[in-house]
């Protein structure tokens, strides 16, 4: 009998808890959430309140909430959802200093108990938290990897299905550069059914549908007063799913790019062949001049905030 798939997944906040739904319903392994000692039962409880859906959505998994990192052990997926969420008024930036501590706490444990994992970060801001998952774990680039794009992408081919009136499986496109608000949609690869989307929209409607994508998450915290959860978590269980069925998905994803688009050494936002070792190919596309401005402004910003977790944590650098 084939061995289930385990997923761990680090805080079992609104995004880990989400992530746990949407992971367990589609029957994608055994799944078990880790958060802190101090809310231990409440995250026991939230697992087993899951685990009672079974029988009338008709899944299968084991499904565990604890605060003992041991069992994570032989987790083939570790998604790392732990940190501090925005709150009105704070960008993602604001909070390198709080979760730059707890992704590094973090990743000890995944280094210590799931060695063998493939790692998602979904902790805000995301490129730094890759950066310091990557160097705390010590683990191979191709197996630390940042879900930014599939939700940053999901929010965009939204907002054009609205736009249209048309179903969001019609709706393909590409993004890329860094999480947030200098990330870099592409409407020249944007089409819909294999129309291109110039087609069918203005320019000037294709530029509103472009920049509420990027202040997407802006917008939701504005409105809500914390962070967005269920499109983030189905971005990740989208990289998950990939991973544990070794679909080689060509996904939007912060994976590490050193001679790649000439980054240099950085995890950020690129379509990426994600499979069961993780990210397998970074995909390069061609970028016209305006294209390649954008993208290189938002590895820049991208640099910047690995520089601030390289003066924090100087052991990282």
């Amino acid at each position: 009998m084939p061995r289930r798939a385990k997923i761990a997944i680090i805080g079992g906040g609104n995004v880990g808890a989400s992530c746990a739904l949407w992971a367990a319903s589609k029957e994608l392994g055994d799944v078990v959430v880790v958060d802190i000692p101090e809310v231990e039962d409440k995250t026991k409880g939230k697992m087993l309140d899951l685990a009672q859906c079974a029988p009338i959505e008709r899944f299968d998994a084991r499904i565990v909430g604890t605060a003992n990192y041991a069992e994570i052990a032989g987790a083939d997926v570790v998604v790392i959802t732990a940190g501090v969420p925005r709150k009105p008024g704070m960008s993602r930036d604001d909070l390198v200093a709080v979760n730059v501590k707890i992704v590094r706490s973090v990743s000890e444990q995944i280094r210590k108990h799931a060695p063998g994992a493939v790692v998602i970060v979904v902790s805000n801001p995301l490129d730094a938290m890759v950066y310091t998952a990557w160097k705390v774990t010590g683990f191979p680039t191709q197996r630390i990897v940042g879900q930014a794009g599939c939700l940053d992408v999901a929010r965009y081919r939204t907002f054009i299905a609205m736009e249209l009136g048309v179903s969001v499986e019609d709706i393909s496109a590409l993004l890329l550069g860094g999480h947030g608000d200098d990330m870099v949609p592409l409407p020249r690869y944007t089409s819909v059914h294999g129309i291109p989307v110039s087609q069918l929209l203005s320019q000037d409607r294709i530029n509103a549908c472009v920049e509420r994508a990027k202040l997407g998450g802006g917008e939701i915290v504005k409105l809500m007063g914390t962070s967005a959860y269920y499109a983030p978590a189905s971005g990740v269980i989208q990289m998950v799913e990939a991973v544990v069925k070794d679909k080689k998905r060509i996904l939007p994803c912060a994976a590490y790019c050193d001679r790649e688009y000439g980054v240099g050494g950085y995890f950020v936002g690129v379509p990426c062949v994600l499979g069961a070792a993780g990210v397998e190919k970074v995909v390069e596309i061609e970028l016209d001049p305006a294209e390649r401005t954008l993208f290189d402004a938002s590895v820049s910003h991208v640099k910047e905030l690995v520089s601030v977790v390289r003066m924090m944590t100087h052991d990282l650098a």
